[in-house]
């Protein structure tokens, strides 16, 4: 951290804003000072607390991967308050930024292993951080397979990378949208994320599967994937609603004897299945 104080951000500088969609901005944030930036480190998995002086700040991940330093991004939809200040940032204006917390996606514990990757809509921000962290380290692994799905066209998030992605011949990339959701011009598939991942049928024999999505997406996921062969050990989601402090201090992200932001954000369905069942 910026000093010993946990509640005192780092400063930081917009570097880059860009939009994802029509209520989703992509913000790149680069450290006011460059001795804040010289040790700062991070790893998939991680999030922070993003602030704007006068409005608060909001728990997001950090949306690009540790093997691009120098810089830190975050994704997130106007919602609230200080969504709407974080919003209203551009380049050149400063932020706040508390952080990294969390534990990490193992990355190293998969290498030599296929990994495949799973999101619905906004939740593709927590896993494009992991996603490029493999695609840098790329001769690490196996086969690389992202499965990702929104209501409408016009709610894919990143969709030059997603076009990068499709074109790239060292991976798979399967997109999707909700039936009703499709534009005239459309070539992906049309169905809900679980469907389309049963249809995909991938193989599940020394693979890795990375979760992330809305709850609902979630709860139909995980079954489709128990069936498709996966060990619970080697399914992994992350965690980010309910954050607050980032601290384990406000209690707001309590699951059960769990801290969300001090044991997780990053979660095994294993782990997930021994929680309190209405989470």
């Amino acid at each position: 951290m910026a000093s010993d104080n946990i509640y005192l951000p780092y400063l930081m500088k917009v570097d880059g804003v860009r939009d994802e969609t029509r209520d989703v901005r992509t913000l790149r944030l680069k450290f006011a000072r460059d001795e804040d930036a010289a040790q700062f480190s991070f790893k998939a998995g991680q999030f922070g607390e993003y602030s704007v002086f006068g409005a608060g700040e909001c728990t997001f991940c950090i949306a690009n991967p540790p093997t691009r330093a120098g810089f830190i991004e975050c994704t997130f939809r106007k919602a609230g308050r200080v969504t709407k200040a974080l919003r209203d940032l551009e380049v050149g204006d400063t932020a706040g930024f508390r952080g990294p917390y969390g534990n990490v996606f193992p990355i190293e514990s998969w290498y030599g292993k296929s990994v495949l990757f799973i999101a619905g809509g906004i939740a593709l921000p927590p896993m494009r951080c992991v996603i490029w962290n493999c695609l840098d380290l790329r001769d690490k692994f196996k086969d690389i397979t992202v499965v990702y799905g929104a209501r409408t066209v016009g709610d894919l998030v990143y969709k030059d990378e997603l076009r990068e992605w499709s074109e790239r011949s060292d991976m798979k990339l399967i997109q999707t949208v909700d039936p009703g959701g499709e534009t005239p011009d459309w070539r992906g598939q049309i169905g809900f994320v679980p469907t389309v991942l049963e249809k995909a049928a991938p193989a599940s024999a020394d693979t890795i599967a990375v979760v992330c999505g809305p709850p609902i997406m979630l709860k139909f996921t995980f079954p489709v994937l128990d069936r498709l062969g996966f060990a619970r050990a080697s399914v992994y989601t992350t965690m980010e609603n309910r954050m607050k402090c980032g601290v384990g201090k406000c209690g707001r992200c309590n699951v059960g004897g769990v801290y969300i932001c001090k044991e997780g954000p990053v979660f095994t369905a294993e782990q997930v299945a021994r929680m309190p069942a209405e989470y």
